[in-house]
């Protein structure tokens, strides 16, 4: 008896080490144009800049699509930028100055800190949604 008992003890000491083995993980580069709410539905850059605008970066919170309200709309936004042939996403790196009204720049500066850490994907994709309304 006492020897069944050792040797189920070592079988057991066995096993728990083979299960313990290293674990391989795999990095995942996650797409930016999937939406995280479903991960099979592919969205556009455009979609996926309307998400991030309502969402992520808090846009929605003072830019409405042709309404200013606490800050200018977002056809007013994207006419002065593409008449001046500037970049919205250069803007929301911190890189060039504000060019549609720039007396709201200090409570704009406060979102900058959130599109600052976006990636560059993310950036095009804000810029995008911005241009596309009309």
């Amino acid at each position: 008896m006492k020897v069944y008992l050792k040797f189920l003890f070592m079988v057991s000491i066995v096993f728990s080490l083979i299960s313990c083995g290293k674990k391989t993980e795999t990095e995942t580069k996650v797409n930016p144009f999937v939406s995280t709410e479903t991960e099979t539905s592919v969205l556009t850059p455009e979609a996926f800049g309307k998400e991030l605008f309502e969402g992520k970066g808090m846009c929605a919170t003072c830019h409405k699509a042709d309404v200013a309200t606490s800050g200018p709309s977002i056809k007013d936004i994207s006419k002065m930028y593409t008449d001046k042939k500037a970049s919205i996403s250069l803007f929301l790196q911190g890189e060039t100055d504000p060019i549609v009204d720039p007396s709201q720049y200090e409570i704009m500066k406060a979102n900058l800190e959130i599109t600052k850490t976006m990636t560059d994907e993310e950036l095009q994709a804000l810029e995008m949604y911005m241009l596309s309304v009309k």
